[in-house]
């Protein structure tokens, strides 16, 4: 009887109403993998870009601040726009203005100037809001409500496979291929022989990008042509009016701290994944390595840091049966601190060996407060979700306040790239009060 049972349900996670979504279920499942490689292949381009354009770091961040910056833009009008319509036409806009922005690499390597490439990165991101803010329900809503959570899981699995690839692509197919020509060196060249140079490695830069695109029609094509049921929320869902709901959001302290605290988390975890670079390429570079050779050993501990990650995340699971997750929030965000103090003040191979082990602590943070600041928001839990992919703003605004502390120098006592992560540090004291708050909220109620 049990195993008739066990097999029941396993029919029911990607079966509803009698109707199968085992293949847009398969399909969805390659768009959490896919943002997932533009995220990470995206961080290393700071680095890359400021050495290939002359610039200072903070200047080379505009990359970020496109990038997440479509997330902003774009999550409320995604949101609006699956409220009309279906939640695979929101998977065909995001697959299409993802597609859109990476294949303007193209045009933009001929351009040869960075700004081009910056609203590429923005129409890129517009894609992945609309991706991320309709894939989740979408993906709940593919069976039946007892393994939603089940399927999603299972669902956001890849998104640090995509990760991990969008990492090594970055290492091994970009920045271990640019002229091995350090930013001094390229300071010292003519007009002439810079934009050749220029040129040369932008079109390094575009190949994995003008190949992702290929992929994503691909998959668009299959999205368009294979006939896939369509899921459609309830006619009285499409026509709620916005503003109310807007209110009693915005109403729900829990859910306003929550968007802070993602906010600053998005922040933290863009600034420690951008600026391993920068801090393992000093590092490295004083213990005798060429500029090239630190950036790519940099990266290859970013991928641990990555591998490190995922891992974690089951770890996370098992101690969820013991803690809390307002209260495991609050730990990890202090052990993070604790860390980011080693990356401060220690330096050298230990300070790299922290920074990595920040991650672990990270591996937590945007599920856990995705999750406590929509505990309680009921119906307005869709909309609620746009207003934290808009948090991830954070990733756009604070990697540039990093740059800034990195661009005015070193101080007497510090490196301004070790000076740096103060920023992440602050980040996380905002997550640890959120955690805490959380935690005492969660007991009023249920008391």
């Amino acid at each position: 009887m049990r195993e008739t049972d066990n097999h029941n349900k396993s029919r029911l996670l990607v079966t509803r109403e009698g109707v199968s979504y085992v293949l847009p279920f398969i399909v969805v499942t390659c768009c959490f993998a896919l943002w997932g490689f533009a995220n990470d292949i995206t961080n290393p381009m700071v680095k890359a870009f400021s050495k290939i354009f002359r610039m200072s770091v903070t200047d080379g961040t505009l990359v970020q601040v496109a990038f997440y910056g479509g997330y902003f833009c774009m999550a409320l009008p995604a949101a609006l726009f699956i409220r009309r319509h279906t939640f695979k036409s929101g998977i065909v806009m995001g697959l299409s203005l993802y597609a859109l922005g990476v294949l303007l690499f193209i045009p933009a390597r001929a351009i040869g100037s960075f700004w081009p490439f910056l609203v590429a990165y923005f129409i890129l991101t517009c894609g992945l809001s609309f991706l991320e803010t309709t894939a989740n329900p979408y993906i709940l809503l593919m069976g039946d409500r007892e393994t939603a959570t089940r399927r999603l899981n299972l669902a956001q699995s890849f998104n640090p496979i995509g990760s991990l690839a969008g990492m090594f692509v970055a290492m091994n197919f970009i920045q271990a291929r640019l002229s091995p020509l350090d930013t001094a060196q390229r300071a010292t060249l003519d007009d002439a022989r810079f934009e050749a140079l220029k040129q040369s490695d932008l079109s390094v830069l575009i190949q994995p990008y003008a190949l992702l695109g290929v992929v994503l029609i691909v998959l668009l094509v299959v999205l368009l042509l294979v006939r896939i049921p369509s899921v459609r929320q309830s006619a009285r869902e499409r026509r709620a009016p916005l503003m109310p709901a807007v209110r009693r959001l915005w109403a729900n302290t829990t859910y306003r701290g929550g968007v802070v605290a993602q906010f600053f988390y998005v922040g933290a975890q863009i600034t420690c994944w951008t600026f391993i670079i920068q801090y393992g390429t000093r590092v490295f570079m004083a213990e005798g390595m060429s500029e090239q050779a630190a950036e790519v050993l940099s990266q290859r501990y970013n991928i641990v840091a990555m591998v490190i990650f995922c891992l974690m995340r089951f770890v996370n699971i098992w101690l969820m049966k013991y803690f809390k997750p307002g209260r495991l929030l609050s730990l990890f965000a202090l052990l993070a601190m604790v860390l980011l103090c080693g990356v401060i003040f220690v330096g050298g191979r230990t300070g790299i060996y922290c920074l990595v082990g920040v991650s672990a602590c990270m591996s937590l943070m945007f599920p856990t407060i995705y999750g406590l600041a929509l505990a309680d928001v009921g119906e307005d839990a869709e909309l609620g979700s746009a207003g934290l992919i808009m948090a991830i703003l954070g990733g756009s605004l604070l990697p540039a306040v990093q740059a800034m502390i990195i661009d005015r120098g070193d101080t007497a006592l510090l490196p301004s790239v070790n000076l740096s992560f103060v920023v992440p540090v602050i980040c996380f004291i905002v997550v640890l009060l959120y955690g805490r708050y959380s935690t005492r909220t969660i007991k009023e109620d249920n008391k």
